[in-house]
């Protein structure tokens, strides 16, 4: 079945929204469910930050979340979690507690402190920024929102890494299923193409040629690599009719498109995170949503490495 050249926000009830800045090269992005989702989650990588992910235990009570942030900032960039909290309250959109409603707002970070200001991180306000921004409206991929610090190829330094960045993408299944998914690739390793083994990015020379990352690796290993400097994360988004634990499991199987397009992944500098969330609406086998989830996660890391431009002296592949 072809993955789509289409969005996360093809999944009905679904909006997103970016904040970036583009001058400090870091940005936050947030998934929006204003009727709630069910949603699971994975960590693969050794150095997570994430907010609320036990919440996501499907023995725990908590049912919906009604939204998912991505962010820049490493764990500074948690707070921006906290401005999304804020926009949802006054609209009261959350878990009613009588006196109040508490929006459920589940985050992961990636690390981009070595690129661009490492003062400047999102924060509350550039949180309250995004959601206000979200919409069904297409986004661009690349140097945005999450993904506008994101660095990959660092096994062999930062000196000879690539520009990572934002990606999404979408497939329609059998009976009305979608199944999409939007990554923040900030890996350590390189990109591979899983329909033609060819690495399309990674560490390069001065002269942007792609150079051997193992054999980097191998001849200095660990040299280069700080621990928890990296980290990929994302969400995929579908509307299967599926309870937590169903998708914690989907989550699970969409780590296999990061393991096809990502060498190494899951490393002990990566905090690898992937969300899960669904809106309902379709009855379908997780089976099936797994695959699909994997597929499209691949797509979207390929998209988010074609889109990303060149940036404080690192090399992209899109054009500027």
């Amino acid at each position: 079945m072809p993955i789509s050249h289409g969005s996360i926000i093809d999944v009905p009830g679904v909006k997103v929204g970016h904040a970036t800045d583009a001058l400090k090269q870091t940005g936050c992005s947030v998934v929006l469910f204003e009727n709630g989702a069910v949603c699971g989650v994975d960590v693969r990588g050794a150095a997570p930050g994430t907010r609320e992910t036990d919440l996501l235990n499907p023995m725990n009570m908590i049912e919906r979340v009604h939204a998912v942030v991505l962010s820049g900032g490493s764990a500074f960039g948690l707070d921006a979690a906290s401005g999304v909290m804020q926009w949802l309250e006054q609209r009261r959109i959350g878990f009613d507690v009588g006196v109040t409603v508490v929006p459920i707002v589940p985050a992961a970070v990636l690390f981009d402190l070595t690129f661009g200001d490492p003062t400047v991180r999102p924060d509350a306000q550039m949180g309250y920024r995004a959601v206000n921004a979200a919409s069904t409206h297409p986004f661009p991929s690349g140097n945005t929102g999450a993904g506008v610090g994101a660095t990959i190829g660092k096994m062999a330094g930062l000196n000879k890494a690539m520009k990572g960045g934002l990606g999404t993408a979408s497939v329609n299944g059998p009976d009305g299923l979608i199944v999409a998914a939007m990554v923040a690739v900030n890996a350590v390793g390189e990109i591979r193409d899983p329909h033609t083994g060819q690495t399309i990015a990674g560490a390069c020379d001065a002269q942007g040629n792609l150079l051997d990352i193992q054999t980097e690796f191998l001849n200095s290993p660990d040299s280069h690599i700080s621990a928890g400097t990296n980290t990929t994360i994302g969400i995929i988004c579908c509307n299967a009719n599926f309870t937590k634990s169903q998708m914690q499991k989907v989550a699970q199987m969409a780590h296999d498109g990061l393991a096809r397009t990502i060498y190494p992944v899951h490393t002990q500098s990566d905090g690898d995170t992937l969300f899960a969330a669904t809106t309902g609406g379709v009855n379908t086998t997780v089976n099936i949503t797994g695959m699909l989830a994997a597929e499209v996660m691949a797509a979207a890391v390929l998209d988010s490495v074609r889109n990303a431009r060149s940036a404080h002296g690192v090399r992209g592949l899109a054009a500027n």
